[in-house]
C-alpha cells in the first residue's frame, strides 16, 4: 500500500442502514425499518467524485463473518474500492485474548491499521465516536445511529471532509 493513499475506513452498522442489526444464524437481521445497506447508494454517489478513495471496512462483520462475506454484502461499486479491513483472520493467531481487539476502541483499532500502513489521509465514517482523541477528531465523521448517512448533515460533512483530504 502506497503512504499517499486516500483511504474511508468504513463501518457498516449505524452508517449504512440503521444501528439495530443482529448477526444470527440465517445471516445479518436488521431490526428496525428500513432495510440492509438501504444508503449505500448515497455513498456510492458521493465517492464518484473521488476515484482515488479506496475502502478500508472496519466493522464488526469482517471478524464475525469473514473479508470476502463482508464486503459481498456491498454495492459493486464499493466491492471495487474495497482494499482491506482494520480485522483480519490472522489476528486470532497472534492475539493472545480476542476480547483485547473486541475491547479496544474503534479509534484504537483504526489508528493501528493507519500506523502500520503510514497512512497520511484517511476518514473514518462511523457512528462510534468512543475514544477518539481531540487531536484526531478531524479524521472522524460521526453519524447518528439512527439516521446514518441517511442524514443530510451526515453527506454534507463526508463530502466536505473528502474534499479536504483529496485536495
Amino acid at each position: 500500500m502506497q503512504k499517499n493513499t486516500h483511504i474511508l475506513f468504513l463501518d457498516f452498522d449505524g452508517v449504512l442502514h440503521p444501528d439495530a442489526v443482529y448477526l444470527g444464524r440465517q445471516g445479518p437481521t436488521l431490526k428496525a425499518e428500513g432495510t440492509l445497506f438501504m444508503w449505500a447508494p448515497i455513498l456510492v454517489q458521493l465517492l464518484d467524485d473521488f476515484p482515488m478513495v479506496s475502502i478500508v471496512l472496519s466493522t464488526s462483520w469482517v471478524r464475525h463473518l469473514g473479508h470476502k462475506r463482508a464486503v459481498r454484502y456491498l454495492p459493486r461499486e464499493l466491492q471495487d474500492r474495497v482494499i482491506g479491513a482494520t480485522w483480519h483472520s490472522s489476528m486470532a493467531k497472534t492475539w493472545v485474548d480476542e476480547t483485547q481487539w473486541d475491547g479496544s476502541t474503534r479509534y484504537n483499532q483504526i489508528c493501528r491499521y493507519a500506523a502500520r500502513a503510514q497512512l497520511q489521509k484517511w476518514i473514518a465514517l462511523d457512528d462510534d465516536g468512543q475514544g477518539w482523541a481531540e487531536s484526531s477528531s478531524r479524521h472522524l465523521v460521526a453519524c447518528n445511529p439512527e439516521l446514518g448517512l441517511g442524514s443530510s448533515f451526515t453527506q454534507n460533512e463526508l463530502k466536505s471532509r473528502l474534499r479536504e483530504m483529496c485536495s
